[in-house]
């Protein structure tokens, strides 16, 4: 009893009727249920979801009741062994008629797997959810359809019960066991319109709760291989992945419709933005950022067998997390085919090129073989962007900027007074942008040579006050 209680006081509640009801189906996309994280327990005897992908096998001895478990799991036991009086007793006494274990299962869904047609006739008249959905999505009705219970899938259909339609997507397992462990419930997902802090492909959505960002497989490209195939690749890459200034991988859902990629929120949005905002960061931040972004892809370059190149690196696909540090994303999102151990080519050959991009290495512009210097080249403009306070070639339209970067061979001139590029700076970003590839340094020499920029600034006190070592 006192469990029952301290239940029915705390945690939110499945509604089959009522304007509650309709307050919260407008904002939430899970339906609301006991919690069955107090008691951490799924049902597993009886018959399974219709829809669970491990279809748990049945145990056929005689049920009885376990000792210490809640009033929850006590009313899942008798529905399935069919004890009416039983789960009558339990629901006058307080225990909620639409209480769920942790695969989300009702009483109604486990009554309607097991046939019992008078446990079900008086969950029923108890206000049961007709179509509250387990973890899998399945409702009573599903359930009953599947295990043949006719005459309960009839009583659950004249009341309206809906059956929901089963879609496989194009990345379905044939065997349940085969289910990645990134895999995520989506139900546990409610996704919501971007509220501008984040554009794109990415959308603001909660996952059990905490911030995420949500990639949604558009419903146009579940026939097309090529959309289907980006997906994976992106897929690929974000799960292999961890590192402090890259972007963090939550999980994905792909044995379900819609298919997402889930990552980490940053409600400080991207680089880009903020730059926008900002105009010229102090040098010690300028360094500090550009040493977040070298970390990042000097990992990225560093995974093996193969170094992911990002081919698409600029201020957009650089977000800043809450605590004022960067990390790298939007890698994965273009294909490429491996041309030789080095060297590499877009799979599609100019089709995902984006014409405003200033950030672009000419070889990419040029749809010519390249390697993972064409990130150091982005590297050297977006660093000089951060001290200078504007984009290559300001105010030219990108469009132009980038022609005369890739096809006249231009740079951007060095405005900024000449304490803004301490001694090295300069010359990094040069090297970095430099025509030649092989000139460019890699992202381990370009942690070594910032780590030393830094130190001289600090030495010669370039930045006096605006500058503040971590530990004091």
């Amino acid at each position: 009893m006192e469990i029952a209680a301290q239940l029915k006081r705390g945690i939110s509640r499945q509604f089959s009727t009522g304007s509650l009801l309709r307050t919260l189906s407008r904002q939430f996309s899970r339906q609301s249920s006991l919690d069955p994280r107090r008691t951490n327990l799924r049902f597993s005897l009886g018959r399974q979801s219709s829809l669970d992908p491990i279809r748990r096998s049945p145990v056929n001895e005689e049920l009885s009741v376990p000792e210490n478990l809640d009033s929850t799991m006590q009313m899942l036991f008798m529905a399935c062994r069919g004890d009416v009086k039983g789960v009558e007793d339990l629901l006058n006494e307080g225990t909620d008629v639409n209480s769920i274990d942790l695969d989300g299962r009702t009483a109604l869904h486990i009554a309607a797997c097991e046939g019992q047609i008078e446990v079900v006739k008086l969950l029923l008249s108890r206000k049961a959810n007709i179509d509250a959905r387990d973890r899998w999505g399945s409702t009573a009705a599903a359930d009953a359809k599947y295990y043949g219970n006719v005459e309960i899938y009839n009583i659950l259909k004249a009341r309206g019960a809906k059956t929901p339609k089963i879609r496989k997507t194009p990345m379905a397992v044939a065997n349940p066991r085969e289910v990645p462990e990134y895999e995520l419930n989506p139900l546990e997902l409610q996704v919501r319109k971007s509220d501008g802090i984040t554009k794109g492909s990415y959308q603001v959505a909660k996952w059990n709760g905490t911030k995420v960002s949500v990639k949604i497989l558009d419903k146009d490209s579940y026939s097309d291989p090529d959309s289907i195939n980006a997906f994976k690749y992106e897929l690929t890459l974000l799960e292999k992945v961890r590192h402090p200034n890259v972007v963090q991988f939550v999980g994905a859902v792909t044995q379900n419709i819609p298919m997402m990629i889930v990552s980490e929120y940053h409600p400080k949005g991207d680089l880009g933005s903020y730059l926008q905002k900002k105009g010229r960061l102090s040098l010690s931040k300028a360094l500090r950022y550009a040493l977040d972004i070298a970390r990042g892809m000097n990992y990225l370059h560093e995974c093996k067998p193969d170094p992911v190149i990002h081919c698409d690196l600029k201020p957009k696909n650089i977000l800043l997390d809450s605590g004022g540090q960067l990390k790298v994303a939007g890698f994965g999102l273009l294909r490429l085919s491996k041309m030789s151990p080095d060297k590499v080519k877009l799979a599609q050959s100019g089709s995902h090129i984006d014409a405003s991009n200033v950030y672009m290495a000419p070889e990419v512009y040029r749809d010519e073989l390249f390697d993972r210097s064409v990130d150091s080249f982005s590297f050297g403009l977006i660093l000089y962007e951060m001290i200078e306070g504007v984009q290559p070639f300001h105010p030219k339209p990108p469009e132009e900027a980038i022609k005369m970067i890739c096809l006249e061979g231009k740079r951007p001139p060095f405005k900024s007074k000449s304490r803004s590029y301490p001694p090295d700076l300069k010359e990094l970003i040069e090297e970095c942008w430099n025509p030649e590839p092989v000139v460019r340094p890699i992202f381990s020499e370009v942690i070594v040579r910032l780590d030393k920029i830094v130190g001289h600034c600090s030495r010669q006190a370039w930045w006096k006050d605006t500058f503040k070592l971590p530990w004091k």
